[in-house]
This record gives C-alpha cells, sequence and structure tokens, in this order.
C-alpha cells in the first residue's frame, strides 16, 4: 500500500478511518478523523514516524479539506510506534492536545523518555530468562520512528470524550499494553478497540522488564469485558479497519490463550527449562531475532500467568545464571 492508495472510510458521521502504511508484517495501522462541521478536528493514534506513514495522513486531511494545523486533540490507544510514532511531530505542527490513559502515561509513554536509562534493565530481563547475547546485539537506546510528545493529558477509565458529536465512554483494556484505551459508543454499539482485539491475528500478549507482572491474566479479564460489551462494530488497529463478531473473536482468543497455557504446562513439566528454551516450543519455526524477543516475552507472559496461578514453579540457576521453570 502506498500513500497514493490511502481510503477514508466513514464509521459513523463526521469520524473516518485511514489505513496508514508501516513496514511491518501487518502492512497498515488505522488512524481515525473526526472532523465535524465547524469543530475542531481529532485523531486518534498517528502511525510511526516515516516519510509515507506523514503522506498518507497529509492525503487524508486533504481529502477532508484540513492540513495537520487543524488537529485540535490526538487521542492515543496505547505507546506503541505503530500507534504513537507520530505524537510529538503532531503536537508540534497544531499545538494539538495529546492525550492517553492514565496507567499509560506512567509506564509506557514514560518508556520513550527513557530509553537510555531503561535499556540495562531490558537486557538483564531477556538475559535472566535464557536469552543468548547475540539475540539481543543491536538494541539501541534510540527510536528515530517514535518521537513522543512534549506534554500528555490523562484521561481516566469511565471519563467521557467527544466523538463525531456522540459520547464516548473510555475503557481501560490491558493486555496487549499495560494501559490500553478503549473508546465505546454505546448509542451506536461502536467501539474503538485499537490492537486490544484483532480479526486475523492474536494480539501480541507479552511480559517485558517494564510491564505490569501478569499481562496475560489482564488481557483475559479484557476479553471478558468486550465479550459483555458485544459491540455491533469495532475499529480495530490493523487488518480492519472494522471488524463486526467481537464477541464470537473475544471466546476465540481466550480459548486460543488457554490452549497455549495448557502447552505450556506439559513443556515444562517436561524437564526444566528457561523461558527462550520454552519459547522454542511455543513458536517452532523460523523467526528473525527481533520476532524471537517477541517470542520470549509471549511466552513468559503464559508461564509467569501460570506461576501466580500456583500451577508452575520458576527456581534461580546460579551458574548459568538464569531462571528455569518446572512443574
Amino acid at each position: 500500500m502506498t500513500a497514493s492508495d490511502s481510503v477514508l472510510t466513514p464509521v459513523l458521521g463526521s469520524l473516518y478511518v485511514l489505513q496508514v502504511p508501516i513496514p511491518y508484517p501487518m502492512k497498515t495501522v488505522t488512524v481515525l478523523l473526526d472532523t465535524p462541521r465547524g469543530g475542531p478536528l481529532s485523531m486518534v493514534d498517528c502511525a510511526l514516524d516515516t516519510p509515507e506513514a506523514r503522506q498518507a495522513i497529509e492525503d487524508g486531511l486533504s481529502a477532508l479539506k484540513r492540513h495537520w494545523s487543524d488537529v485540535d486533540r490526538l487521542i492515543i490507544t496505547h505507546h506503541h510506534p505503530d500507534h504513537y510514532g507520530l505524537a510529538g511531530v503532531v503536537e508540534e505542527r497544531s499545538g494539538a492536545n495529546v492525550q492517553m490513559l492514565d496507567v499509560e502515561i506512567g509506564r509506557g509513554e514514560r518508556y520513550w523518555h527513557m530509553l537510555k536509562e531503561w535499556l540495562p534493565g531490558h537486557v538483564k530481563h531477556m538475559r535472566d530468562h535464557g536469552m543468548p547475547a547475540e539475540f539481543m546485539q543491536g538494541m539501541s537506546s534510540e527510536n528515530p520512528r517514535v518521537h513522543p510528545a512534549t506534554r500528555i493529558t490523562p484521561l481516566r477509565e469511565g471519563q467521557h470524550v467527544q466523538l463525531s458529536g456522540k459520547d464516548w465512554e473510555v475503557l481501560w483494556l490491558p493486555g496487549h499494553a499495560d494501559g490500553h484505551l478503549g473508546l465505546w459508543n454505546p448509542e451506536d454499539s461502536v467501539l474503538i478497540a485499537g490492537d486490544a482485539i484483532l480479526p486475523r491475528i492474536s494480539p501480541n500478549i507479552g511480559l517485558y522488564a517494564y510491564t505490569r507482572p501478569d499481562p496475560l491474566g489482564d488481557y483475559l479479564q479484557t476479553l471478558g469485558k468486550l465479550e459483555a460489551l458485544n459491540p455491533a462494530r469495532a475499529v480495530v488497529g490493523h487488518h480492519g479497519p472494522v471488524m463486526e463478531g467481537v464477541q464470537a473473536r473475544a471466546r476465540e482468543l481466550r480459548a486460543h490463550h488457554h490452549e497455549r497455557l495448557d502447552f505450556m504446562k506439559v513443556e515444562a513439566a517436561k524437564e526444566p527449562r528457561t523461558a527462550f528454551q520454552l519459547s522454542h516450543a511455543m513458536f517452532n519455526r523460523d523467526l528473525n531475532i527481533s520476532g524471537r524477543r517477541f517470542a520470549l516475552a509471549e511466552t513468559l507472559a503464559h508461564l509467569e500467568h501460570l506461576r501466580l496461578l500456583g500451577q508452575l514453579y520458576r527456581t534461580w540457576q546460579e551458574e548459568q545464571e538464569v531462571w528455569v521453570y518446572h512443574a
């Protein structure tokens, strides 16, 4: 997809979605634009800072007869680079008020300001769980595709915001990110879901050095919340931009993670192993270095969920200086 292929898809009234190209397997990320007649322009999410993403957003704004300088508010669903990367640029160009869930400001958003200070902790976290040194080479304290905002206004769960002239309730949907935000419009049964639920792939649920201790437990609760809401439509971050059947998909994803939990219990019972070793059992295919890091994080999320439930244990191996998991 190129910038010239960008298409605005109407969602509700003055609210449109734009699929912006990103250099990842998902190929695009969803950016929302709300242009109420005579009112200020709002964005939800903003993509990576790449020339292609900038051009796609400029084209989308132009199609609505708007410009960067018209953006009054930018709401971020979560801090991951493909959703947050251009936030600082939007802020600089328009003076936009950048808003995130309060939980995400203190953890995820802070990550982009603390990369240099936090990098040794990330490396130690992966090393402690068995990842060889060669898989950590090239990790940088900078990300040129992310320009964090300088001022963030907190949103809180249960608060309401206006989009397309309607009230949307702010939801906390943790798991994929600690402070993942959703927006719920019960009147029209529409959910702005970000990456909390996706139609073709499972959102990555990973345990990292700076995350909450049980992201999978958080995510299973999020799936329960989405199942109970049962929205007629959800605007999703990838492979959308709009999906139906959220309730059924939430049940599928819960079953998927329970299958992985059962698999991890069986694998850990065979012999004590590190999370890195067990990640090769869970993701038994060729992955590049970045993919192996994601695999370790996702495996750890499942192992730690089981450990916190008392269904697995871990022991520090002094000689190897690693944690091993066992039944």
